[in-house]
């Protein structure tokens, strides 16, 4: 059976921070089920304080979007997820993923000492998830999304993840019934990201020079109409063809898709 469907929001800051607390409530408030923010560091505060202030604001889930796992040790990213758990009081979903394209030139700049192959960072996804597991013990459960596209990948979220979300581009619907075949009908939520909306491009969730217009062109997946009542006919279509149920979508879109939210949350 399909998941119930629910609807999360990236919201990274963008602006000073008392209109981003004023954008966090109004997410709340239109009734999606989370927000999110992005593991890119340096360039707004670090995950944790951002979602530990949005669950002291709000009654919304937070997680990130995603951790990547090359930019900080096992064991911390387990600490730090298990720690937002406890402040949240279990309203806080770890994501997880091997990091975004290019990752590797900015662990040099960053002056890592070595840049972790992909099966190495697939290990250390492997190695939080388990630091994560021993530290909630047998009173809390974090829940884990995991971010995969490959074989490896797909393979190691179908074990460890609660939700699977997958890397996508311009992929045609086919691809993605493949990559989603083998999760459909069991106990992994899978989770689309649409970063794109109408001609908009949220930002922390795609390129800023994403060919809008290609993606509309080849029924991207990573794309959907700006109209809410176009948007929902997509949306139930996806869930009916490919099993998605969990939808994430940028902050510019919150408050226009909240008839969207309000039409199909729990459906």
């Amino acid at each position: 059976m399909t998941k119930p469907m629910r609807f999360g929001v990236v919201a990274p800051l963008r602006s000073d921070v008392p209109a981003w607390r004023d954008q966090a409530r109004r997410i709340a408030d239109c009734g999606y089920s989370t927000l999110l923010v992005a593991d890119f560091p340096q360039t707004q505060p670090a995950p944790a304080p951002m979602l530990a202030t949005v669950a002291a604001l709000t009654d919304l889930r937070v997680g990130t979007w995603v951790y990547a796992s090359p930019l900080r040790p096992a064991w911390l990213t387990a600490w730090e997820a298990h720690s937002l758990s406890v402040l949240t009081e279990g309203r806080f979903e770890m994501g997880i993923g091997t990091g975004r394209p290019g990752i590797e030139q900015e662990l040099l700049e960053k002056g890592m000492p070595e840049v972790p192959a992909p099966g190495r960072r697939l290990a250390r996804i492997r190695e939080t998830v388990t630091m994560l597991r021993e530290l909630d013990g047998s009173e809390m459960r974090t829940p884990v999304t995991m971010a995969v596209y490959g074989p490896k990948a797909r393979a190691l979220a179908a074990e460890v993840a609660d939700t699977v979300t997958f890397v996508l581009g311009d992929q045609s619907r086919d691809e993605v019934e493949v990559l989603a075949r083998d999760f459909r009908g069991g106990e992994v939520e899978l989770a689309l990201a649409v970063p794109v909306i109408g001609d908009t491009v949220a930002p922390h969730m795609a390129p800023p020079d994403t060919d809008t217009a290609a993606l509309h062109a080849a029924d991207a997946l990573t794309a959907l109409p700006d109209d809410p009542a176009a948007a929902i006919e997509e949306i139930l279509r996806r869930r009916e063809e490919l099993g998605f149920s969990y939808f994430v979508f940028g902050a510019a879109f919150a408050e226009r898709f909240a008839p969207v939210v309000a039409e199909l949350t729990g459906k």
